[in-house]
């Protein structure tokens, strides 16, 4: 292993874990952001399901005065072309890539590991997944969107195309406004990955409905 992995909150089935969740907090946020909702998922115990919600490093923010906070990548401007810094997203994606390869040495079949995030986590998810050179369970990508997209045509390998990707967006995101999750829902189906596309009333964040649909499509991927 070339560098450290990035430290997670990490939480166990009761039984030994035949499949892994990771899941990517969003801006100023951390791996302890998301992981009380897995109580709230109620998977059945036989599902034998890990989670992991790693901490992203702390780098300063442009748009925050560059005040420092954990960040998956600087964002220099709020343009829709710009957003993303991809030379942070292309260091953060490695540094999820190698949490994932970590899990499959530790005895977890990529193909049951699914990768998830939120905003800015959801970005890395998008970036890595379609370019990731095993075959994973699933990608969810919740209130986001994709950094360079027209790279993607050219980057994306084949194993993942058949790869169940849920893409999930509140109607009243002033953060990350709809249309542009949705763009990068249709560029994924335009490269030819299987996505879908679920609205929700609600702002930058999670509701209740949505964790419904995340914990059913969760079963379905993984039982």
């Amino acid at each position: 292993m070339t560098q450290q992995l990035l430290p997670c909150v990490e939480i166990n089935p009761s039984t030994a874990p035949d499949a892994c969740v990771i899941w990517l907090h969003g801006l100023g946020d951390s791996g302890h952001g998301f992981a009380p909702i897995v109580p709230e998922l109620k998977l059945p115990d036989s599902m034998a399901v890990k989670f992991l919600f790693p901490h992203a490093s702390e780098r300063p923010i442009t748009i925050n005065g560059g005040m420092r906070m954990r960040a998956w990548y600087d964002i220099k401007s709020l343009d829709f072309e710009s957003r993303a810094d991809l030379e942070g997203v292309k260091e953060s994606a490695e540094q999820v890539e190698q949490l994932i390869k970590a899990q499959i040495e530790s005895g977890i079949k990529a193909e049951r590991i699914v990768l998830a995030g939120f905003s800015q986590g959801g970005v890395i998810a998008l970036h890595l997944a379609p370019r990731f050179s095993q075959k994973l369970a699933g990608v969810m990508a919740l209130s986001t969107y994709m950094c360079e997209p027209a790279l993607l045509s050219s980057e994306a390998l084949d194993v993942n195309r058949e790869t169940p990707i849920m893409m999930a967006h509140g109607e009243q995101d002033e953060v990350v406004p709809v249309f542009m999750g949705n763009a990068a829902f249709k560029t994924l189906n335009e490269c030819g990955f299987k996505a879908t596309w679920q609205t929700y009333t609600m702002q930058h964040n999670v509701c209740m409905q949505e964790l419904n649909d995340i914990s059913a499509w969760l079963q379905k991927l993984l039982n």
